[in-house]
């Protein structure tokens, strides 16, 4: 009887080694805060998590949509869009840039060729692009994770400026969020159609930037450390996805085309990255910081990790070789580091109530 109730004992003493699950996860990045709040406080900031970002970024875009003058490049995108149709298919032929002028082709169909309308699909892409950030960063991590990640990144400079420019840039930023987040669908829950949306929207991707195909390697890193099942799924997905921006780069590269106006890295280069990706030196230094608090690799992390130190890795590597390196190429990333950034603020103050 003795030994029986010895093996009760141990039963009943069980369920405490769950509590091993909060020493691996002392950061809180599980779902425990998602939990703990009542339930009309998370609808309401799932609600703003979208919302608010939204919002925020089509305010910014058109508060000075409408200045006086274009610049060179906007200059450039106006001709572009405003010529004729079979002008603008021509310069497939050396533009690097065309699909994006191919749209803005249609855009200027519909709503004319104003400095305000030529704006409107990058304030329009750079809202949606916000929405998602937050959207899925209340997904990944917690409601209130989401609202800041949202809010931070519509607030950084360069998201301003991308939102305002007649320029691929902020098509190609959405393009990046909008593939991370099919990803995350497409491996919880593998379904053909989940991993077509997924090729569809890495190949927008690659068409708007083939800098931009960079992160797959992200993509790919957190697959095959996370949901290696599914790998061989997502890498068909990703080829099939590649293949129009591949079919483009020949092309170009037939014509004798300059992908980007580039040049080797150097440190004074390097050093200067974090001003001109983020907007501010000192805002892109606080940011990195901040992405400290969230390393610890589990899954949520992770993911935005690989995002935006994955393709800078990779693209430095390459610019070994060839003189690509230009710190504009890695926009794209700019979402993962507003994402970690917000983390590492809800972390830290998890972390100061705990020691209160």
């Amino acid at each position: 009887m003795r030994e029986t109730r010895m093996t009760d004992a141990d039963t009943i003493v069980l369920p405490r080694l769950g509590s091993l699950e909060a020493i691996e996860d002392p950061w809180g990045e599980g779902h425990d805060e998602i939990s703990s709040e009542p339930p009309s406080d998370t609808r309401w900031l799932r609600l703003a998590a979208w919302l608010v970002p939204a919002l925020l970024t089509g305010a910014f875009g058109v508060a000075r949509a409408a200045p006086p003058g274009l610049h060179l490049d906007k200059l450039a995108a106006w001709g572009g869009d405003a010529s004729s149709w079979r002008d603008t298919w021509s310069m497939l032929r050396w533009e690097d840039a065309a699909p994006y002028h191919l749209l803005g082709r249609a855009w200027v169909e519909l709503v004319g060729t104003s400095e305000l309308a030529l704006r409107g699909p990058c304030v329009l892409a750079m809202a949606t692009a916000a929405a998602l950030v937050g959207a899925m960063a209340a997904r990944m991590f917690a409601p209130g994770t989401g609202v800041l990640a949202g809010v931070i990144f519509a607030l950084l400079p360069t998201s301003v400026r991308y939102a305002q420019e007649a320029q691929p840039y902020a098509l190609t930023l959405l393009a990046a969020v909008l593939a991370t987040w099919l990803l995350q669908s497409a491996v919880d829950r593998p379904r053909p159609w989940r991993l077509v949306l997924y090729a569809a929207a890495v190949g927008l991707l690659g068409l708007c930037n083939v800098i931009a195909l960079l992160l797959l390697v992200g993509h790919g890193w957190t697959v095959f450390a996370f949901r290696r099942e599914v790998a061989l799924r997502w890498l068909a997905a990703a080829v099939v996805g590649g293949l129009p921006a591949a079919g483009l780069l020949w092309h170009a590269t037939q014509q004798g085309v300059r992908l980007a106006q580039a040049s080797s890295p150097s440190l004074t280069g390097l050093a200067a990255t974090p001003g001109q990706l983020f907007g501010v030196a000192a805002l892109g230094a606080v940011l990195l910081a901040l992405a400290l608090f969230s390393l610890p690799l589990r899954h949520p992390a992770a993911v935005f990790t690989a995002w935006a130190v994955a393709p800078p890795l990779v693209l430095l590597l390459v610019a070994q070789a060839t003189p690509i390196w230009q710190p504009e190429l890695l926009h794209f990333t700019l979402p993962a580091w507003a994402t970690l950034g917000a983390a590492g603020l809800a972390n830290g103050g998890r972390r100061v109530r705990c020691w209160r």
